[in-house]
């Protein structure tokens, strides 16, 4: 919502808004362009000349801004709605979609686009290091779009990413998640299936080849279709990877020919896959593949994935947006390959739809083990019957059980002094939430520095 907010803005329309609460990267976003949330909702939050209110998914029947828009016959949409009409149907939309990835891999592709030349717009669920930024409008053709799989609204319980009039699509991977939206995997896959569906024969599907799921999908393509990842099968894969302590080297090869090397500034193989799919994208838009190989030499990342916020008394605290086991595995396994003899603090707060499930429970304990040391915050979602919530004393008994060093510990407050009691210089803390965790980033390490 608040990217789309900048983007009208940018078009010359007046735009206000409500939520009950914004927090960083987002809310710095907002600032930057001038635009200041109203705290809360209200009917008196609704000018009497507005033309369009945009109803985001976050609320339902009983929020008294939605009342008074029913009411009054006040125009409404649903936020992919206003971003198909408003912006891609005179556009070359590149829809980045897949449970893990989107919002790195998009920003990658405009990255790309941009430094080669393209001046791409795009609209992204986050804030790139490099654009300062979630969104903006380009000159250029290119629309660069992460592929939302959501619902649209209180009344489109559709997945977004079905407005977005797809050309390009890149699908990094699928696997279960939204359990609050989806009952399983199977209505998760038919969403993904649907967006391939609206592919016209003359756009192009990019599947990463070392997910099963995304694979399949080539089936049910009426256009191109062109693979990337590890695997030897893939159409663009990664050759001679080199970890290092910052960064992560390898030979990108397209068939069976060496295109060139990249040093990308970034950690892990998951990362390796969404540089992968970004250079096919860009690629197929029409930039070459020199240029967009030099172009991610100097990407700098996304705030908030594997983001380091900071080193104090020698220890380093990263902050990450995992909240899926395989987001959180992924991560700790980068982390684990650029400094294999470091001990790795893991602090996961679940917090999101699926991670407050029971859903994921062993999944969970699979991913945290790869940490030495675990500390586990209260499941966020307090309301959840004891039958659907994820279990905090389960996952540490059972972490336990493997060997790994795992507690449970109530409060940021307490959690805060422990890491400052027990974290040793050359650990590297890494804090795993989707949601701001009371800012205990920055809190970490000041309590960290103030015990030197």
């Amino acid at each position: 919502m608040a990217t789309v907010a900048v983007l009208l803005k940018q078009r010359g329309l007046e735009v206000g808004g409500s939520d009950e609460h914004t927090y960083a990267p987002m809310s710095d976003v907002l600032a930057h362009h001038g635009i200041e949330p109203l705290e809360g909702y209200s009917a008196d939050h609704i000018a009497p000349d507005v033309d369009l209110v945009v109803v985001g998914n976050a609320v339902s029947r009983g929020n008294p801004e939605v009342e008074w828009v029913l009411e009054q016959r006040i125009r409404y949409c649903s936020l992919p709605e206003i971003v198909r009409d408003q912006f891609l149907w005179e556009r070359l939309p590149v829809v980045v979609a897949g449970t893990h990835g989107k919002t790195t891999t998009a920003f990658m592709t405009a990255w790309a686009l941009s430094e080669s030349g393209r001046d791409p717009s795009f609209l992204i669920g986050g804030v790139s290091k490099n654009f300062l930024t979630s969104g903006q409008l380009g000159s250029g053709k290119p629309f660069v779009i992460e592929g939302d799989e959501y619902d649209s609204a209180f009344f489109d319980k559709t997945a977004k990413f079905l407005k977005y009039l797809p050309h390009i699509v890149v699908v990094n991977n699928v696997e279960f998640d939204h359990a609050d939206i989806y009952s399983d995997l199977k209505e998760l896959r038919l969403a993904i299936a649907r967006l391939v569906s609206l592919i016209p024969r003359d756009g192009q599907l990019l599947l990463c080849a070392d997910n099963a799921e995304a694979a399949g999908l080539a089936v049910s393509a009426k256009c191109a279709v062109e693979t990337f990842g590890l695997a030897a099968s893939a159409d663009w894969r990664a050759d001679n990877i080199c970890h290092q302590s910052a960064s992560t080297t390898f030979e990108v090869v397209h068939g069976s020919q060496s295109v060139g090397s990249v040093n990308l500034p970034l950690l892990g193989v998951f990362n390796i896959r969404n540089a992968l799919g970004s250079i096919a994208a860009a690629v197929r838009v029409g930039a070459s593949v020199s240029d967009v190989l030099k172009a991610l030499e100097g990407f700098c990342g996304v705030r908030r994935r594997l983001e380091l916020r900071g080193v104090a008394r020698g220890v380093a605290v990263y902050d990450d947006f995992a909240h899926h086991p395989t987001a959180v595995r992924e991560t700790l396994e980068g982390l684990r390959a650029a400094a294999v003899a470091r001990r790795i603090w893991a602090v996961f707060e679940p917090r999101s739809a699926t991670a407050c499930r029971k859903v994921f429970q062993s999944e969970f304990v699979d991913a945290l083990q790869l940490a030495d040391e675990v500390i586990v915050a209260d499941v966020y979602r307090t309301a959840l019957p004891d039958a659907e919530r994820l279990s905090e004393g389960e996952l540490v008994a059972r972490l336990s059980k493997r060997g790994v060093s795992a507690r449970h510990v109530s409060g940021v407050d307490s959690i805060i002094s422990l890491l400052s009691s027990e974290a040793r210089d050359g650990d590297l803390v890494v804090i795993m939430s989707n949601g701001d965790f009371e800012g205990i980033h920055g809190r970490v390490l000041s309590r960290l520095a103030a015990s030197v």
